[in-house]
């Protein structure tokens, strides 16, 4: 399996209801970053590859510049637990690689949990990618395929 976890671009700041945080949209920044990371990660994914996204604006906007059709779970949104989010995607067993756009500290979470079974406070900056995979069932433990942010998709090819 291979689980990309990609945080949602800079979002407008930070409201302190919970409706408002959900309605938070992306910067101009944050949508330049989502685009130019969307089109470099939409160059680099199998064809067939689920992509979900947490219903928060700010995420659903950042999976929209992937350009592939994505579904929203609120498993992953704010309130989730990383192992909600692992549970959604159905970690380790998933044939099919899924690309999870979603919030920090959770996705930083996430990779901890996978790597150190405890969910540690790792950081993932916004707009980043953190790819994960899993060769197979002999050869369980995972590995880091790939780490980029925003500033480095351009120089990769």
């Amino acid at each position: 399996m291979e689980l990309i976890l990609w945080r949602h671009a800079e979002a407008e700041p930070h409201v302190a209801t919970r409706e408002g945080d959900q309605r938070r949209a992306l910067t101009s920044k944050g949508a330049r970053h989502a685009s130019r990371v969307g089109a470099w990660l939409d160059r680099q994914l199998p064809a067939q590859c689920r992509v979900l996204a947490s219903p928060a604006l700010r995420c659903v906007q950042t999976a929209e510049a992937l350009g592939r059709k994505f579904s929203t779970l609120e498993a992953l949104n704010t309130d989730a637990t990383p192992q909600q989010i692992l549970e959604a995607c159905g970690w380790p067993d998933q044939r099919l690689p899924v690309v999870v756009v979603g919030h920090q500290p959770l996705l930083g979470q996430v990779a901890a949990l996978v790597f150190s079974g405890e969910p540690h406070e790792w950081k993932i900056r916004k707009a980043s990618v953190l790819w994960i995979a899993r060769k197979n069932e002999e050869d369980p433990a995972p590995f880091i395929r790939l780490a980029v942010g925003p500033d480095m998709v351009g120089k990769l090819r």
